[in-house]
């Protein structure tokens, strides 16, 4: 049985006015930059850490007045969890010992420990103050900054609980230099007794004298120096040691070589810094390691908090993987702040935490609780898996077609003269109508505006219908701000329908030849095209659609535009880019009128 700090209520800290998080064994936070997830981990390394000592001005939020408020409030939630990290009622008697009577319960019994840190400019000495209390009691989310909760203890951060808080900037290679490091803590705990300092300084002694008389440099150098001694009156004496005589002095030179394989090892400084920031954050867990020993000796609680920025930094996507893994086989709470779509995708959905700003300040987006597991699987496969990206915009276009989804990116660019990404903006295609519910449901839950270009065929416009509300509840597809539907086709019908005709039989004839299109009426007129599915009544027997084959006649007045379609759906991959660069060759107002729709609503509602 252990603990975990549950919730945390964050008010006044940098951009976060006012911000409850839940926080599940192991978290990631994902978020465009300057979302607040660096905020979010120093609020808790001033809870539960040293940050104290580091604050400043310019981390009090600046609030609607454009004055800094009067002080920082940060509440966190301790309670006792069972092996599977789920919530238990009390917590184990070594943890009960170490919280005594700051122990709370709620009115089902269930126990929990309420801190709360409280920091304030000192008017008096100057700098600031920061105080850290136990509450009588955890209150409603909504008035939890004023509603009046007795202080009844003064809280000095236990040493049971560690909060470790591992930058953004990280280098193994220097750190070995700093004894406020982590590795040089690790060095720090270093201790010998008399006997083994003696015998190991006996050894040390005994290598630099042999190499020393066995180096012709070195033994004319000690020669020459001896002649010092005159200025001590004949009684000076000179030692050359080429490895330091003294055990204390060993680790000021301490360095670590890695490579692959005990005889080709090199030091930290020769490593790129990839190798060496993930080599930082190691030593951090031999630093745990080495904590939890020493509490296990004197049979105390140990929980330690591992806070980490940017892990990914300077690794390659496999790296990043495997750390990760390292990193969650933590034995405590890890929170990770990632821009890795490689990092968000070997998470567990339910630890995933989406931050966001907006006008007052910073609000926090999880999956919901009550998805189905069948919808979950779907969501971790079609998006987060696939189209990790994703998780780090700021608005989501879908559309079902492979033309669309080449042609809307470039398009895009022609209109507002920038590269979507650049605005945050990702084109997703998502191979056909029944596959928008996976995408609609990480927009809903992570509040990320999602914009739909639709077919328009009376089933699909009746699909969406469907997908869409059971989504965002009910709603008119029609006269949605998020939705532009094609007027009874799909995208390359509605090019031809739409006056650009003359675009698609460019592309073909730049690709295939001049005469291609009459070539391909001549081959294929009067032959059976493909299945038609008629109007008739599901059949009896097999309850399956009724089908007809489908006579080609390119003579009718649309067979010409019939057969400009069938040669796109045939093969859509070889003719979708020169499409979309063939309308790219267009001013911006010039462009399909449905498209022109669907980009003025980008612009009103995801604020670009």
């Amino acid at each position: 049985m252990s603990i975990l700090m549950d919730t945390v209520r964050i008010a006044g800290f940098r951009g976060i006015r006012n911000l409850e998080i839940s926080l599940p064994r192991i978290t990631v936070l994902i978020g465009t930059n300057n979302s607040g997830k660096t905020s979010l981990l120093k609020a808790l390394h001033l809870a539960l850490g040293d940050y104290s000592r580091k604050l400043s001005d310019e981390d009090f939020h600046i609030g609607a007045d454009d004055k800094p408020v009067q002080e920082i409030l940060i509440d966190v939630r301790v309670i006792p969890i069972g092996a599977d990290s789920s919530r238990v009622p009390s917590f184990s008697n070594e943890w009960k010992a170490e919280f005594g009577d700051r122990i709370k319960a709620e009115a089902n019994g269930n126990q929990y420990v309420a801190i709360r840190t409280r920091s304030k400019v000192d008017t008096t000495k100057g700098g600031f103050v920061t105080s850290r209390v136990t509450l009588e009691r955890w209150t409603g989310s909504i008035s939890w900054q004023t509603e009046k909760n007795k202080e009844t203890k003064i809280f000095t951060p236990f040493l049971s609980i560690s909060f470790i808080a591992i930058e953004a900037q990280r280098d193994l290679h220097q750190e070995l230099k700093e004894k406020s490091s982590w590795i040089g803590k690790v060095l720090s705990y270093i201790d010998y007794d008399d006997t083994e300092i003696d015998a190991l300084e006996s050894l040390i002694e005994e290598l630099n004298e042999q190499t020393v008389a066995k180096s012709p440099e070195l033994t004319n150098l000690k020669t020459e120096l001896e002649r010092l001694s005159q200025s001590f009156e004949g009684s000076g004496n000179v030692e050359i040691t080429p490895f330091p005589k003294k055990i204390r002095d060993l680790f000021k030179n301490f360095s670590a070589h890695v490579g692959e394989s005990a005889d080709n090892t090199f030091p930290m400084e020769y490593h790129g810094m990839g190798t060496r920031s993930w080599a930082s954050m190691l030593t951090v867990k031999a630093f745990t390691n080495l904590i939890a020993k020493k509490y296990a000796e004197e049979v105390k609680p140990f929980f330690p908090i591992l806070a980490a920025e940017e892990p990914e930094a300077h690794l390659h996507p496999n790296a990043q993987k495997t750390l990760y893994r390292q990193l969650a086989e933590y034995k405590g709470q890890v929170i990770v702040s990632t821009h890795s779509p490689y990092i968000a995708a070997m998470a567990d959905q339910s630890e995933l935490r989406y931050l966001k700003k907006l006008v007052g300040g910073t609000v926090v987006r999880q999956l919901r609780r009550s998805i189905q597991d069948e919808e979950r699987c779907r969501l971790k496969r079609a998006v987060i898996h696939s189209r990790g990206e994703v998780l780090f915009s700021k608005a989501l276009v879908v559309c079902e077609g492979e033309t669309e989804e080449q042609a809307l990116p470039l398009l895009f660019h022609k209109y507002f003269g920038s590269e979507a990404f650049e605005l945050g903006i990702s084109f997703i295609g998502v191979g056909g109508a029944g596959n928008y519910l996976p995408f609609l449901t990480f927009a809903y839950d992570f509040s990320i505006p999602i914009f739909i270009f639709s077919d328009g065929e009376s089933q699909i416009v009746k699909a969406l219908q469907k997908t869409y509300s059971s989504v965002y509840g009910e709603t008119d597809i029609n006269t949605c701000d998020y939705i532009t539907i094609l007027d009874s086709t799909d995208f390359e019908r509605y090019l031809i329908s739409s006056g650009f005709k003359s675009t698609i039989e460019s592309a073909i004839q730049e690709l295939d030849g001049d005469t291609a299109i009459q070539e391909w009426i001549d081959k294929r007129n009067n032959t059976h095209g493909r299945r038609e599915k008629t109007n008739k009544p599901r059949c009896s027997s097999c309850n399956q659609d009724i089908y007809a084959n489908n006579l080609r006649d390119y003579q009718e007045s649309d067979g010409y535009d019939k057969a400009l379609i069938e040669m796109i759906d045939e093969c859509k991959p070889k003719y979708a880019p020169l499409i979309a660069s063939k309308l790219c060759e267009l001013s911006p107002e010039k462009l399909p009128q449905k498209i022109i729709d669907l980009f003025q609503k980008i612009k009103t509602n995801a604020g670009i």
